[in-house]
């Protein structure tokens, strides 16, 4: 990777002259999705030498968990990422997929509550200098972060939680409509209803490592129609598994959710078996 000089700002008007139609290095992000004046679903590269260019901004964030003390960053704001190169749209979600399969979600409210940022340099160094993740991998080629993190809303025992993925290859611009679609629970259920619920929760959590078809993470190796089952033939094993994932497979890399209480609980595990409902019936 270059970028050890200043580079010339680059205009808006001018972002698409910085998409590229192959890979140059291993340093470049790779974007996909609805990409302003091309064929949804094309994929394109951007060098990070080129990333640079776009309007930066810093901070020293001291609540994200993947940076051991207190620490500047800078880089791309996702909103500006979006609008510089996106198809613009009220439905856009952006998608950040990481070399893991790791997979965040970040609608719109969610962006304009926290203002993510695509990190470009940690304390001023490059990427190849970014200090190690705490499991001992690198945190490049890009991570995801936040000028500061407030959790903007409360859902049962669940807390608005941050997205701040590391060791991101890929960022999409999608339709929130499609991509949570693909896991909106069948049928007309009441805002405050325990499926409605589920379905919040797991749209934040769950599909981050867990996929329904091409949407979603997969990280997990276990799909969400797996887990649909798992709720509805075993809801003991399926609540162990949000709980204390460890103590049913010593090798799950899954967080354990000991804050999560019996109605958060019982709120995914109904959002769930109506999949496996749907699916009985086909």
């Amino acid at each position: 990777m270059l970028a050890s000089v200043a580079l010339p700002a680059l205009p808006v008007t001018d972002a698409a002259k910085i998409l590229h139609a192959k890979r140059s290095s291993a340093g470049d992000l790779e974007l996909g999705g609805y990409i302003r004046h091309l064929r949804p679903g094309s994929t394109r590269f951007v060098r990070y030498e080129d990333l640079l260019r776009l309007p930066q901004e810093t901070y020293t964030v001291s609540d994200d968990s993947n940076l051991a003390t207190k620490t500047e960053i800078s880089g791309v704001p996702l909103e500006t990422l979006e609008r510089m190169v996106g198809e613009p749209g009220a439905d856009t979600l952006v998608v950040a997929t990481c070399d893991d399969r790791y997979s965040a979600n970040y609608p719109g409210a969610y962006v304009a509550a926290h203002h993510p940022l695509l990190v470009l340099r940690i304390n001023g160094k490059l990427p190849e200098q970014w200090p190690l993740s705490k499991d001992g991998g690198k945190l490049g080629p890009y991570l995801i972060s936040h000028p500061f993190f407030k959790p903007s809303f409360h859902l049962l025992s669940h807390d608005d939680e941050q997205q701040i993925p590391y060791g991101v290859i890929r960022i999409e611009f999608q339709r929130q409509s499609n991509v949570f679609g693909a896991i909106r629970p069948k049928g007309n259920w009441p805002r405050n209803s325990p499926v409605e619920q589920g379905f919040r929760i797991a749209r934040e959590d769950c599909f981050r490592c867990h996929n329904m078809g091409a949407e979603g993470g997969t990280k997990a190796g276990r799909s969400w129609s797996q887990l649909a089952a798992i709720a509805a033939k075993d809801e003991t094993r399926f609540r162990q598994i949000i709980r204390d994932p460890q103590a049913v497979d010593p090798k799950a890399t899954m967080p354990a959710h000991t804050e999560y209480d019996d109605a958060t609980l019982t709120a995914l595990t109904a959002y769930f078996r109506t999949f496996d409902r749907v699916e009985s019936r086909q």
